[in-house]
């Protein structure tokens, strides 16, 4: 059974967390709730509970198949999170799936990974994709590789429909 992480923290974007944790569980993937280790629950823009079921020091890349990156503001705390950036690099270092959307792509330019990769993001942070070496394209999935990106919560049902399909591959 396929694992993937889906990471955490305050201010999240509701739909873009719970979205793809539950149509990857529907799939009959297991998925991991993991946060930076600060609290039980993070809560959404919108108050929305999500429980850490897993802290980021506990995490072993062996034990995970892909990793979900929601947006939101959670993008901008997790990324001064050196074991969350850590996770991320070794995870795309290492051929698994990186899937992110919205804000997240905050995540994979502070990890190093963009330089020569195609991707895509919310409009507001298209130059900092850019200014981490990425080729921008304005779509609403963008597949290079082990890397899939999305720019908004209207884009969930294409973003869902890659993982699934990169993880069937893979």
């Amino acid at each position: 059974m396929k694992k993937i992480a889906v990471l955490a923290e305050d201010h999240y974007e509701t739909l873009e967390l719970w979205y793809p944790y539950f149509r990857m569980k529907e799939e009959g993937f297991k998925t991991v709730i993991v946060g930076p280790g600060k609290k039980k629950d993070y809560t959404s823009k919108d108050k929305y509970p999500a429980p850490e079921e897993m802290k980021i020091s506990d995490v072993k890349i062996s034990d995970f198949d892909a990793v979900i990156i929601p947006g939101g503001y959670a993008p901008d705390m997790m990324r001064r999170e050196k074991q969350i950036i850590e996770f991320v690099k070794n995870m795309f270092n290492a051929g698994k799936l990186v899937a992110y959307i919205c804000h997240a792509g905050w995540i994979p330019a502070s990890a190093g990974i963009l330089k020569g990769k195609k991707a895509t993001c919310f409009f507001s942070i298209k130059d900092d994709i850019i200014n981490a070496g990425a080729d921008y394209a304005d779509k609403e999935v963008v597949v290079d590789g082990n890397l899939i990106s999305s720019r908004q919560p209207d884009d969930l049902p294409a973003f869902c429909r890659e993982i699934i399909k990169f993880l069937k591959e893979h």
